[in-house]
């Protein structure tokens, strides 16, 4: 099937990705744009899986001073080279995510952050809800499940959706970048700042 020159620039453009690897996927796909999507994504999350174990001694600092002045982040995004470091793609990503936790307002990077005490209450406060609400015990369970996963959505920037981009969580953002770049990339601590609150 023929891919024109347009087709593969659109989704470059929506991506983010290689030209080469765009043209494939829409050969695969035949020429269906979501689809195609959906399949470098894929690539993308195996491509990162297979970089996570790997050192990443580089990254950057950065700052963000909401318009107002009112709130400000400080961010710590790493990589494994200082050449990824210093890429516009790289330094787009750790804005991007620095203008999130302005707007979003995470209280830790990864679920394993979360002190066991914060969970242990939250799952009994889903219990007694959904008990007082009358349902059998094996479907409590599950509804304590799905209500520990929106704590998690709230509290946690990786599982949080992106506040430019809903669809994806700022996770697959940061997957979708090693994809790119080639390197691993961790969020490794955020600082957000609120004019008149206490830390």
């Amino acid at each position: 099937m023929e891919i024109s020159a347009a087709t593969v620039k659109q989704l470059r453009e929506k991506t983010g990705v290689g030209m080469m690897k765009c043209k494939q996927a829409l050969q695969e796909s035949g020429g269906d744009m979501a689809a195609a999507e959906k399949l470098l994504r894929k690539q993308g999350a195996a491509s990162a899986a297979k970089k996570a174990g790997r050192a990443t001694g580089e990254g950057a600092v950065s700052a963000y001073i909401h318009t107002g002045g009112k709130i400000g982040v400080l961010i710590e995004v790493n990589c494994e080279t200082d050449f990824a470091a210093r890429s516009e793609d790289f330094q787009e990503l750790v804005r991007g995510v620095a203008m999130h936790v302005a707007a979003a307002a995470p209280r830790y990077v990864r679920r394993e952050e979360v002190p066991q005490t914060a969970l242990d209450d939250e799952r009994e406060i889903a219990r007694d809800q959904a008990l007082k609400s009358g349902k059998p015990a094996e479907v409590v369970e599950k509804i304590v499940e799905g209500k520990m996963g929106k704590v998690y959505s709230e509290l946690c920037l990786l599982e949080q959706p992106y506040v430019k981009d809903p669809d994806r969580t700022v996770g697959q953002l940061v997957t979708e970048a090693v994809a790119r770049i080639g390197e691993n990339i961790q969020i490794r601590r955020f600082s957000r700042f609120v004019l008149g609150e206490e830390a």
